[in-house]
């Protein structure tokens, strides 16, 4: 799904989504609880990264002065953004932007948020920096500038043979994280087309974590879900045959990194994951993770599709 920031979840390209309701073992979750952890996780190597200096000196003074990065993000997407049995944010997220973080001789401090609050606090100084598998849309170059640094889609999920056509899911029940691109744009649009058509509205259901709309659909409370593609990718991997794609990937659009509106930040990290890009660095993260179709060879300041 694309998760967006501020009211509109759009601002995500979403987030990878994380299921909370799979046990280490893979058995399910009887209930409907989730956490924002995971109980296991792949184990994903480090990609070793060294400063460069010419870039690095670009950086804002009160960045290279305090040594740090301050990066809001919104937990759990696995495997974007999630935290591991040891309770540390972890993810592809998480290793691009430490790779950059190296790049530039600084260290990336994660601190939680509330989705929609990203981009708020960014205007408001609190982060330098909005990662949270966030689309880098044209509204949202409105409030904020974004680094490009992964491609993606919208893909729905359904039960094992149940079959939903996403194309024409009138009158079913689909589960969305509340405030993302499927929430306040794509599934809303679907379901504006049934009721012109004469057709039942879909019943969209948003959770506040994407864990607990796959949760949802695992448990067979709602029909269909929809998110990013590398969450409902991830997501699928992890059910172990509970639930399967509902058809391809549709409406690409880049993830990028939020920062404040004409901030001297926003090209500093471009040159730096560019530089990841050109090594072949950025490349193998992606792979790390097996989200490599979504990787992108040239990341732009304010790359937005629509």
């Amino acid at each position: 799904m694309w998760r967006t920031a501020v009211s509109d979840r759009s601002l995500r390209g979403r987030h990878a989504l994380r299921v909370l309701g799979v046990l280490a073992t893979g058995a399910l979750v009887l209930t409907g609880c989730t956490t924002n952890s995971e109980e296991s996780g792949p184990a994903v190597p480090k990609v070793q990264v060294d400063k460069v200096a010419e870039i690095a000196a670009q950086l804002p003074d009160k960045i290279k002065q305090s040594g740090k990065l301050v990066v809001g993000v919104n937990l759990p997407y696995q495997p974007n953004e999630y935290k591991d049995a040891g309770g540390r944010i972890v993810g592809f997220d998480v290793d691009v932007m430490d790779a950059v973080a190296a790049v530039l001789g600084v260290k990336a401090e994660y601190v939680e948020s509330a989705f929609e609050k990203i981009i708020p606090a960014i205007q408001a100084g609190t982060y330098d920096v909005g990662m949270s598998s966030i689309t880098d849309s044209k509204e949202r170059e409105q409030q904020v500038d974004f680094t490009t640094y992964f491609n993606a889609g919208v893909q729905w999920a359904q039960q094992k043979g149940k079959p939903v056509d996403p194309d024409n899911a009138c009158g079913k029940t689909v589960a969305v994280q509340a405030t993302t691109v499927e929430h306040t744009d794509e599934v809303p649009a679907k379901s504006a087309k049934c009721v012109a058509d004469g057709k039942p509205a879909i019943d969209i259901k948003p959770f506040d974590e994407q864990s607990a709309a796959t949760n949802a659909l695992v448990l067979g409370q709602v029909d269909a879900m929809s998110a990013d593609s590398p969450v409902t990718a991830y997501a699928i991997k992890q059910s172990e045959g509970k639930i399967e794609d509902a058809g391809p990937v549709f409406d690409s659009a880049p993830y990028g990194w939020a920062v404040a509106k004409s901030a001297p930040l926003a090209p500093v990290l471009q040159k730096a994951v560019q530089h990841l890009m050109d090594n072949g660095r950025y490349l193998e993260i992606t792979k790390n993770w097996g989200v490599q179709e979504g990787a992108i060879t040239r990341s732009v300041v304010n790359g937005a599709v629509s």
